[in-house]
C-alpha cells in the first residue's frame, strides 16, 4: 500500500493549471497501469485554461471561489455552465468538451480520477 500526502507530490505547471499526479504513469508518486488520480488547482497564477476533451473523468471539487465549469459538444460550443462548490462531484463523459474558469481572484481546486493510467500523454 502506498500512502500519499498531497503536500509531498511534485507540482507540474501546465497551461491553465497546476497538476499533482498521485497515481498513474509518468511523474505519478504511485505507479499504476490501470488508473490516474491526482489534484489540479486553477487560478490566475496559471493563466486561462483552453477547452479540452479526453477520457471519461470524475472530478471532486475540494474548493471553489467564484469558479465554474463550461461544457458542451464542441470547443466552440460550451453552452452549459455549472457554478462550482466544495463537495460537488462531476462525472464528465468521454470526449465531452469542458473548461474550468473563475472570476478575478477566484480559484478551483479538484481531485480528478481517470480509468486510464496515461491521461497526460493523450490529453
Amino acid at each position: 500500500m502506498n500512502v500519499i500526502k498531497r503536500g509531498n507530490i511534485e507540482k507540474m505547471q501546465l497551461p491553465g493549471r497546476v497538476i499533482q499526479q498521485a497515481v498513474g504513469k509518468g511523474q505519478a508518486v504511485s505507479p499504476s497501469t490501470e488508473m490516474t488520480m491526482g489534484f489540479a488547482f486553477y487560478s490566475e497564477a496559471s493563466g486561462p485554461m483552453e477547452p479540452h476533451s479526453h477520457a471519461e473523468e470524475i472530478v471532486y471539487i475540494l474548493g471553489a471561489q467564484n469558479g465554474w465549469i463550461l461544457y458542451g459538444d464542441h470547443a466552440d460550443r460550451l453552452d452549459h455552465r455549472i457554478e462550482l462548490a466544495e463537495g460537488m462531484t462531476l462525472h464528465i463523459p468521454a470526449q465531452e468538451w469542458h473548461v474550468f474558469q473563475f472570476e478575478e481572484g477566484g480559484h478551483v481546486d479538484i481531485i480528478f480520477f481517470y480509468s486510464t493510467p496515461d491521461i497526460f500523454s493523450t490529453s
